[in-house]
């Protein structure tokens, strides 16, 4: 079983659900990022989901794709990303790391080297699962088999436009989880609406059997709590980037810490048997 199914399954047992915070390779500084992986598995998030830089990113709003100009500006390509996991490894072996990003610097790094040099060269840096926001279920065929060859999992997108069709496409191909994006629009939008959540998740959940997570539009704890009740995992990604921007290096890992803490800490107030071991501190008065 893969580390994102064992992650899974370890919640599932504890009544918990996953906080998979989302930070951009070399954002908000070029050598910051195992540090900041670790930081957050510290405070208890339960799987990185790490963007590789890209010029283009269709899919973020303004906030990640200034992260994503940055990391581009400092040298940060698909090679430093997974230069970057494999410094997170040399002391985590345990938690899941997902890279998410564009087809193009996968296509790239293959055209720079040989058919299938990803999917091998991430294997060996210790990833665990790929999400590429423009590779629809019906073109991901050579990806996918080459993923999985190295025990990768492949994540898709869902959206709360998605097709009953896209959906069964996504049933069948993806594994690791699905992705359920909260809104209709970008990264960083304000606009979730829970209501809607529930809708998706209800139609996606027909027929996808592996854990379905949800992104996009979480702006605080307490809305990260509410979608876990009805999500297997919360994906924190703008709100988490615009908290680190323009912050030297300690102020950042404290502020991550802190924040993915108090999230963690309202996501288990829901379990079975709360589990308070990242409550926040406060100062006493």
């Amino acid at each position: 079983m893969s580390r994102l199914g064992m992650t899974f399954q370890g919640l599932r047992r504890q009544g918990r659900k996953a906080l998979i915070p989302y930070i951009t390779a070399g954002y908000p500084s070029a050598d910051i990022t195992p540090a900041l992986m670790h930081v957050l598995v510290e405070a208890g998030a339960d799987i990185i989901e790490l963007g590789v830089p890209f010029s283009d990113p269709s899919a973020d709003g303004p906030v990640i794709q200034a992260a994503s100009e940055y990391g581009l500006s400092q040298g940060i390509g698909l090679s430093q990303v997974l230069d970057r996991v494999r410094r997170f490894r040399e002391s985590d072996t345990d938690t899941p790391v997902v890279l998410m990003g564009y087809a193009n610097p996968i296509e790239r790094y293959d055209l720079l080297r040989q058919p299938g040099a990803f999917a091998a060269d991430a294997a060996e840096t210790g990833v665990d699962g790929v999400l590429v926001v423009d590779y629809p279920p019906e073109v991901s065929g050579d990806l996918a088999a080459q993923l999985r060859s190295h025990d990768i999992d492949l994540i898709f997108l869902l959206a709360p436009t998605s097709t009953e069709q896209r959906i069964l496409q996504v049933a069948e191909r993806a594994s690791g989880y699905v992705y359920c994006v909260s809104v209709k629009g970008v990264t960083g939008t304000t606009a979730l609406n829970l209501d809607q959540v529930r809708t998706t998740l209800a139609n996606t959940r027909r027929h996808v059997r592996i854990p379905v997570g949800v992104g996009f539009g979480i702006r605080d704890a307490s809305t990260a709590r509410e979608v876990a009740k009805v999500a297997d995992a919360v994906v924190i990604g703008s709100w988490l980037i615009e908290r680190l921007a323009g912050k030297p290096a300690a102020e950042a890992l404290a502020v991550a810490s802190d924040m993915i803490r108090d999230v963690r800490y309202q996501l288990d107030l829901d379990t079975p048997e709360p589990n308070h071991a990242f409550e926040p501190q406060y100062p006493k008065t």
